[in-house]
């Protein structure tokens, strides 16, 4: 095939030309859209843990399917094999969602160790598989003291390297031991308003992804690597 003009570089069989068509989106999406939620804190009365669960509860009235990972005796990342059950458990819960939620406490001015946890137990990569590229990401976090945000744009960080598409709006509680009641319910007020902004954020554009996200984490360096590695492949064959 002929090269580009001005596009030397560029392997013309393997650029794709973007359009509308391309994004229809594929397979049976009948079922309601699916959410899996992580928090960051193992404490009996744990603020992340309650604004999980109220996020949650908002995200089941528009329709989504939640699912909540227990981050109770996950192992420390490297401590125990890749088929200790709660590793499993997270990693199917990862394969089954089509868009998450992080939700952690600010310690020492950034992540909480339990939610770097379960973060770095999942892999970029299973095989063929990725369990995180493609999903739709919202990040919260809760603050003991004045409201601080280094926590969610740590997760940002990590969503993106993890291939995520991270949904601008965001919510940060300050002063959570304030905001729950007794009963571990979210009291009303602005940052209550936040959470059900983002929640309706990620579910809208949860439905926009899914269904899109193949063609749309397809990239040209990869079907560049991919097309290197085969012809490598035929030479070792000779």
């Amino acid at each position: 095939m002929d090269k580009i003009p001005n596009l030397p570089n560029v392997k013309p069989e393997l650029l794709d030309l973007p359009t509308i068509q391309k994004l229809e989106p594929i397979d049976d999406l009948n079922h309601p859209p699916r959410i899996l939620m992580l928090y960051g804190s193992l404490r009996e009365r744990s603020f992340s843990r309650f604004l999980t669960h109220e996020a949650a509860r908002i995200l089941e009235h528009f329709g989504a399917e939640v699912k909540i990972f227990d981050p109770m005796e996950l192992p420390m990342v490297g401590s125990v094999p890749e088929t200790h059950a709660k590793v499993v458990e997270l990693r199917e819960l990862c394969l089954w969602s089509e868009g998450q939620v992080w939700c952690s406490p600010e310690r020492h001015g950034t992540i909480a160790a339990v939610m770097k946890n379960q973060i770095d137990w999942i892999p970029l990569e299973m095989g063929a598989i990725r369990p995180s590229q493609g999903r739709t990401l919202a990040v919260m976090q809760v603050c003991g003291g004045s409201q601080s945000f280094n926590v969610v744009n740590t997760m940002r960080l990590l969503g993106r390297w993890m291939r995520m598409f991270t949904i601008p709006n965001q919510s940060s509680v300050p002063m959570a031991y304030k905001e729950f009641d007794e009963a571990g319910r979210m009291r009303p007020s602005a940052y209550y308003d936040r959470v059900v902004d983002v929640m309706e954020e990620l579910y809208k554009m949860t439905l926009l992804m899914r269904g899109r996200t193949a063609y749309l984490t397809d990239r040209y360096s990869e079907r560049n690597e991919r097309s290197r590695n085969a012809i490598d492949r035929h030479i070792q064959k000779l």
